[in-house]
C-alpha cells in the first residue's frame, strides 16, 4: 500500500518562502520519478514540478520556474519543494504524487493524475 504523507504548509506573506516534505513509504522510492500538484479553491488541479528517480532531471509548470526548486532525498524515501518569492496566486492545498509506474520520466509525470497521492498540504500566501 502506497503511502504519501506531506508537511511543511501554512501561511506566509507575499515573498516569503516555505518547504514542502513528503515521505514516501516503500522500499523502491529510489525507482520512481516524484511530483507536485496544487488545487486552489474553484480551480483545476494543476501541475507543480516533478523531478526524476535519480534526483538529475527535474521539471516545472512554467508558473513557478525560478521560484520554486523540487529536490529528493533517497535514503529518507522524502521529496521536497523548495517555494521562494510566494505570491498569493500560489495558495492552494499542495500534494504529492507517485506515478504507477517505475521510471516514468520527470516530464511525464504533469501529463496524467494516475498516480498515488498524498492527503495534501495548505499553503496561503497573505498579501
Amino acid at each position: 500500500q502506497e503511502r504519501l504523507v506531506e508537511s511543511g504548509g501554512g501561511l506566509v506573506q507575499a515573498g516569503g518562502s516555505l518547504r514542502l516534505s513528503c515521505a514516501a513509504s516503500g522500499r523502491t522510492f529510489s525507482s520512481y520519478a516524484m511530483g507536485w500538484f496544487r488545487q486552489a479553491p474553484g480551480k483545476e488541479r494543476e501541475f507543480v514540478a516533478a523531478i526524476g528517480w535519480g534526483g538529475v532531471k527535474t521539471y516545472y509548470a512554467d508558473s513557478v520556474k525560478g521560484r520554486f526548486t523540487v529536490s529528493r532525498d533517497n535514503a529518507k524515501n522524502t521529496v521536497y519543494l523548495q517555494m521562494n518569492s510566494l505570491k498569493p496566486e500560489d495558495t492552494a492545498v499542495y500534494s504529492c504524487v507517485k506515478p504507477r509506474t517505475p521510471y516514468t520520466t520527470a516530464e511525464r509525470v504533469g501529463e496524467s493524475t494516475n498516480h498515488y497521492w498524498g492527503q495534501g498540504t495548505q499553503v496561503t500566501v497573505s498579501s
